[in-house]
């Protein structure tokens, strides 16, 4: 192997040499790295270091770690920079060490990281500290990613120690994995398992018990009312979710894909199911390869002179789909149960998006796999349906911010070509960066999604509709006329704040007299005149 190949210096059993290569491969203090300025002059450390010296090419994490000259840790532009008490020995063990112990699991690190090791420095780091916790956890890790056992006897010494840092990022229930000593707790499968760190967002989010909260909200609402309100709530969201993709389909395609929402979370999701949405999302699909794609895929633009792809976001290769498809499904009916709902339902909708299984369809079907969640835990009310998608589209920047976080990380690794069609086709492995990610930002957005459809978007439909039956009772001893009618007439006053236009006087209410119009202009006010201000 070449200069950076640990295996054939073992194997030659000259441990001097390769002390001395293992500590050559780490660079000292700098202030660029990979394009990203430090804050100061500091020394890479951790997964930054390690992607570093062996080249690594990843996705960068969120925030890198550093060691500076001063004794104080802080925090600022992507950089966690520590005191130098913290500098790790400069050595394969010593940055796996620091990356456990302070910055957590980076799946798609640590995969590419032992494929470019080879298992014998991960067997020597092993031996050297047989009873210690990080290096049972870094052997689990690495037969767990890689699918290969390490020339290692089964641990019969050490503390059980928890894989994944519960303290850091959210974990599932454990396993025990007795060869290593350890308890498993990671929240998927090596097929698809993203990670969602812990922060005082989320841990607010989850505090406050939203489930609970929709309860309340519901029980003050009747129970006739409840129904309108709920049916409401599901236009609403359907209308919503083609419109984040800039669609405004016929009212009978919004109605087809409401009912599809209003049955998430009934049926468990597999292929067959998803290709069942698909068919309901795409309506026509004269023009659209139904399935799974046969070919690559993005999300951008294309340049008007060339008409060459200008991806904002590469979809994961046809050959890895079956795979990812399966690992989805997995942590849906495992994984997914044991974490908080809104999590489960981040992880597993963001995962969806960022893989882009088919060729059309998969923004609303990512936004669907919401609903399935939240559906299948029971966290939104029976029979009510959440209007995330209606959130969304207020909220559609921040959408695009949190859907971009990991795209823009991802991009700069995915290596591509333009096809004669105007499509992309992938060059490298990227299978991995689709199964492993860091779903924290995504998961903050999805929670304040939720919080706002629970706190205000299912109280004030319920207290709109509730107001406007009220003015309907007081319209009809005012007059009486047809229930299409008294909507018209309720849409010009709300539309005119209150006040019928000389259009709806002159037309369609030319009968009503001056008198009746100043009545229910004044039912109007007074039902509506602060949720119009």
């Amino acid at each position: 192997m070449d200069g950076r190949g640990w295996p054939s210096l073992s194997r030659n059993g000259n441990s001097f040499v390769m002390a001395i290569v293992t500590q050559n491969r780490f660079s000292g203090p700098v202030t660029v790295f990979q394009e990203r300025r430090l804050p100061v002059t500091a020394t890479p450390t951790g997964y930054a270091a390690l992607i570093d010296a062996y080249d690594l090419q990843v996705p960068l994490p969120r925030t890198l770690s550093a060691t500076g000259e001063r004794h104080k840790i802080f925090e600022k532009e992507g950089w966690r920079v520590y005191s130098p008490r913290h500098a790790p020995h400069a050595s394969l063990e010593g940055h796996l060490t620091f990356a456990l112990k302070y910055e957590g699991l980076d799946l798609a690190v640590l995969k590419r990281l032992f494929a470019a090791t080879g298992p014998t420095p991960v067997e020597e780091v092993v031996r050297a500290k047989p009873t210690g916790a990080y290096a049972r956890r870094v052997w689990f890790l690495y037969e767990w990613l890689t699918g290969r056992q390490l020339n290692l006897p089964n641990a019969d010494r050490g503390a059980y120690t928890q894989v994944l840092d519960s303290e850091q990022q959210y974990a599932a229930s454990a396993k025990t994995s007795s060869r290593h000593r350890v308890k498993n707790n990671l929240p998927g499968t090596p097929d698809f398992c993203p990670l969602v760190f812990r922060t005082e967002a989320l841990e607010r989010f989850i505090a406050s018990d939203l489930e609970t909260r929709a309860q309340e909200v519901v029980a003050a609402v009747p129970r006739d009312l409840l129904a309108r309100t709920a049916a409401f709530l599901l236009l609403k969201d359907s209308k919503s979710s083609f419109a984040i993709e800039g669609e405004r389909p016929p009212q009978d395609r919004i109605q087809r894909w409401g009912r599809a929402i209003g049955e998430a979370g009934k049926q468990p999701i597999d292929l067959d199911e998803l290709l069942r949405l698909q068919r309901i999302v795409i309506g026509d699909a004269r023009f659209v390869r139904l399935g799974l794609r046969t070919e690559g895929g993005f999300v951008g633009e294309y340049d008007r002179d060339t008409h060459m792809p200008i991806p904002d976001h590469v979809s994961a290769r046809p050959d890895d789909l079956d795979r990812l498809v399966d690992g989805m499904i997995a942590f849906d009916r495992e994984a997914a149960q044991q974490l908080d709902p809104v999590l489960a339902a981040s992880v597993l909708a963001f995962g969806f998006v960022y893989i882009h299984p088919f060729e059309d369809g998969n923004g609303r079907l990512h936004r669907y796999l919401i609903h399935h969640v939240l559906a299948q835990r029971g966290f939104n009310p029976p029979g009510v349906v959440f209007p995330v998608s209606a959130a969304i589209l207020e909220r559609i920047d921040d959408y695009r911010t949190a859907l971009e976080d990991y795209s823009k990380r991802l991009l700069p690794v995915v290596e591509w070509e333009p096809t004669d069609n105007g499509n992309v086709r992938v060059l490298n492995d990227t299978g991995d960066f689709y199964r492993f990610f860091d779903a924290t930002p995504q998961t903050e957005f999805l929670y304040g999604c939720v919080q706002e459809t629970i706190e205000q978007d299912l109280p004030e439909e319920a207290e709109f509709l509730k107001r406007y039956d009220a003015f309907r009772t007081e319209l009809n001893l005012v007059v009486d006329m047809p229930d299409r009618l008294s909507d018209l007439l309720f849409q010009f006053l709300h539309q005119n704040g209150g006040t019928l236009s000389r259009r709806g006087r002159e037309k369609e209410f030319a009968a009503l007299t001056d008198d009746e119009v100043g009545r229910i202009e004044s039912i109007y006010r007074e039902m509506f005149a602060d949720a119009d201000g």
